[in-house]
């Protein structure tokens, strides 16, 4: 099948807070679209408010698959995102509807559209090791360890992204080669025709105005209240993915004493745009991309005109 004749899925990406949520009820509206979630933190239930999850009467009105299939005390891993989506894929394509992917967790659209390389298993001593050495030295304390032992991942990944520079060290540890090193396996194909879209403001400034609205709203709808709750079941602990999570860290550590109310909210808004920052790196590095504007007018129905002649040339 040549790559023309393969069906259409549509990858809807953006910064968070850029209006990724209401651009794919929009479409899901107007076109023969079932949306499919592509976020590392909604997999989790319990945590609402603060993933900026759909609310329920935004699933009543169009079903998100991969939404609520974790339990907060469990991992979810780029290769478990992979086998998901292109089960969900795999239906709604067989439906006669087009998935629609959106979210903002970009290494998931990576990990989906270019295959995983084949690497060791984790090893929960070493994760809690290198969390506890990361508590003490901080993340870009490891970065600067990962740099001298895989100099090519390291360039690869932010000095603040725990997840992955503990992911890195990890693989080092178990497997005695460099991450760099073992990826580079054949990966399998991708039996869909990507269509790559970009939301997001066209002004820094207004990014940073809807990343500040946001938290605050947040924190008003009950936030604090959520991650009490969490904090609560005893099971939990900030090594944990799900606790890791932008704004579930730093209301964790409120709650734990390690910070005052206003730093709590200082540091969310300050890692949420961090959190952006990254996303954005991701995505300027994305060939085949279309940019839209979501703080224009109109935006949703300029995205419904470029999809209409995509998927219907």
């Amino acid at each position: 099948m040549s790559y023309e004749t393969l069906p259409p899925a549509i990858f809807l990406m953006g910064p968070t807070a850029a209006g990724k949520t209401r651009l794919a009820l929009a479409l899901h509206d107007w076109l023969p679209l079932e949306i499919i979630s592509v976020d590392s933190s909604q997999v989790y239930r319990g945590m609402d408010i603060g993933t900026a999850k759909p609310s329920l009467e935004e699933q009543a009105r169009a079903v998100h698959r991969l939404i609520d299939i974790r339990d907060p005390a469990q991992s979810y891993s780029a290769a478990e995102f992979r086998a998901d989506a292109l089960r969900e894929m795999a239906e709604v394509t067989a439906a006669g509807r087009i998935p629609l992917l959106a979210g903002g967790t970009m290494f998931y659209f990576r990990a989906l559209e270019k295959g995983l390389s084949p690497l060791p298993s984790a090893d929960p001593a070493v994760r809690r090791r290198l969390a506890g050495e990361a508590t003490r030295a901080g993340w870009p304390a490891l970065h600067d360890r990962l740099r001298r032992c895989d100099p090519v991942a390291a360039r690869r990944i932010d000095p603040h992204d725990a997840q992955r520079i503990q992911r890195a060290l990890e693989v080092i540890e178990v497997s005695g080669r460099p991450l760099s090193e073992l990826a580079t396996s054949p990966l399998p194909d991708f039996p869909y025709r990507a269509i790559r879209l970009a939301a997001c403001p066209g002004e820094r400034s207004e990014l940073h105005r809807r990343i500040a609205a946001r938290f605050h709203n947040m924190l008003q709808q009950g936030f604090v209240a959520e991650v009490e709750a969490l904090w609560r079941r005893g099971d939990l602990s900030p090594e944990l993915p799900s606790v890791r999570t932008v704004g579930y860290r730093q209301v964790w550590g409120y709650l734990s004493g390690n910070v005052n109310y206003q730093e709590m909210v200082e540091r969310g808004i300050i890692s949420t745009r961090q959190l952006a920052k990254r996303q954005l790196t991701w995505l300027r590095a994305i060939r085949d991309i279309k940019w839209f504007d979501s703080s224009q007018n109109g935006f949703e129905r300029a995205v419904a005109g470029h999809l209409s002649g995509s998927l219907w040339p």
